[in-house]
């Protein structure tokens, strides 16, 4: 159980195990990854490589805070203890904020696969029926979540494997029955080189590509419901290395060593289905939609739960309605989840009503929110280093390395990205900054308000004193 709160330790290590390894592995790297490739050819790797590094740091730092203090509201919390009380009113909202959205864009996305199955069923019926689903999954208890997230989570894992394994055997030209004429190492320096349209294509290739790693940050999450929420914290942190060089860098060195980056077929078919077209694999593209709808289930099914929790934790701080900090018999937030799945419903309603003007905007004004939250996580860091260090260092059992200066390197890098994102007009990056920075403005003044106003009301003489302790 969450220490001070009345969610229920539902969750066992298997679930935590596949929640922090899925976490990693959104649709957005199945979906998204033909158009980095057509970008920055074979050189994507190294945009991917440079989120993943980015990630690896950000996860070292949040795993620092999440190990010594174990909570459902996980960044947001730390950050109104390190920072304080706007800081994590405001990066909360926006998080649940991002997830709510993104709600709505996986339902879309799934219904269009099911509709392509069943015709018969409406694209919005589709969305409706997956929504009430997984409403109805995170409803019943967290354990129900974790064991839905156990096996979406493991096909995903199961399919990037095999992806993986059955290329390099085709590229090393040992997979039986198989003439891949053009699998080859040679595709990765030949037809223009590496870097085809010059070392600039990384960055640009980064903005394409860091938003598919958000999620990393679930398993922080949800530790906080597990039997040993220390243990799981410190496990998730050491394996995402890994994890993310296994699952994107793995899987993307096969695409473009199976294919040539430019070939037609990445961009008309998308770059995996693409690449397992051109081993011949009957049916390539219905196994890769199944695993698509895997993942976007996945990506709802952890949406739901992390919006609803970070909505718990803010209720359970004061800063949202007391009724979101409460939960039923079941130790389960009914109304967080509620909340959080109306304005997910509400936005899908947008995406049919009016999907050029508020549903786009609404995506881009949540687009920049992941680079924010790793943001508030580097300075949360320098700050709750020096709290932990003076008050309780014995909890510091997961350290940053080389703490403070890959920490404010961190943070360079992520102000460096967002300054980028302001000079890219061709893929949307300065409108998807400059509609965030909005969207993050009227929250941070919301924040500075209420903050005044509790300031400005007098204390109860019992419960003066309380006002001098940190939340956290």
């Amino acid at each position: 159980m969450t220490p001070g709160s009345g969610l229920q330790a539902g969750l066992k290590n298997r679930h935590l195990s596949m929640i922090a390894i899925g976490g990693v592995i959104g649709a957005g790297l199945f979906v998204g990854s033909s158009s980095g490739i057509a970008t920055a050819g074979p050189g994507i790797l190294l945009s991917y490589a440079l989120v993943g590094t980015l990630v690896v740091l950000v996860m070292r730092m949040l795993g620092e805070m999440s190990a010594a203090n174990p909570t459902s509201g996980s960044f947001s919390a730390h950050a109104d203890r390190a920072l304080g009380r706007w800081a994590g009113f405001s990066i909360g909202w926006l998080y649940w904020f991002f997830w709510v959205v993104v709600l709505a864009v996986e339902a879309t996305a799934g219904a269009k696969i099911l509709e392509g199955w069943v015709p018969a069923v409406p694209q919005w019926g589709w969305a409706l029926i997956v929504m009430v689903v997984l409403t109805a999954t995170n409803l019943v208890s967290v354990g129900s979540y974790g064991e839905f997230e156990f096996w979406f989570a493991g096909i995903k894992v199961v399919a990037i494997g095999a992806f993986i394994v059955v290329g390099l055997l085709a590229v090393f030209g040992v997979l039986p029955g198989v003439d891949a004429e053009k699998a080859s190492f040679g595709n990765l320096t030949s037809h223009g080189g590496f870097l085809p349209h010059g070392p600039g294509a990384i960055l640009t290739g980064v903005l394409l590509v860091v938003f598919s790693f958000m999620g990393s940050e679930i398993a922080t999450l949800a530790a906080g419901e597990s039997e040993d929420p220390q243990k799981a914290v410190t496990k998730s942190t050491n394996s995402i290395i890994w994890r993310i060089g296994v699952f994107y860098l793995g899987s993307i060195l096969v695409v473009v060593s199976l294919l040539p980056w430019d070939d037609k077929s990445i961009a008309k078919d998308g770059s995996y289905v693409a690449a397992l077209n051109s081993l011949g694999i009957a049916h390539a593209g219905e196994i890769m939609n199944f695993i698509v709808l895997t993942s976007v289930l996945s990506c709802l099914n952890s949406g739901l739960y992390t919006a609803s929790r970070m909505a718990f934790s803010l209720g359970e701080r004061g800063d949202a309605p007391k009724a979101f900090a409460r939960v039923n018999s079941r130790g389960v937030p009914m109304t967080a989840i509620l909340a959080s799945v109306v304005f997910g419903f509400v936005a899908v309603f947008f995406n049919y009503l009016s999907p050029d003007k508020i549903f786009l905007f609404l995506v881009n004004s949540s687009g920049a929110v992941a680079l924010f939250v790793w943001l508030v996580i580097c300075f949360s860091q320098l700050r709750m280093r020096k709290i932990l260090q003076r008050e309780a260092p014995e909890k510091l059992i997961v350290k940053m390395w080389l703490y403070p200066y890959l920490t404010w390197a961190t943070a360079a890098l992520i102000v460096f990205v967002l300054g980028y994102m302001l000079t890219d007009t061709k893929h949307d990056g300065r409108e998807t900054v400059l509609l965030s920075l909005l969207v993050a403005a009227i929250v941070l003044v919301i924040a500075v308000v209420k903050e005044r106003m509790r300031a400005g009301r007098p204390a109860p003489a019992a419960e003066a004193p309380a006002d001098k302790v940190s939340v956290g």
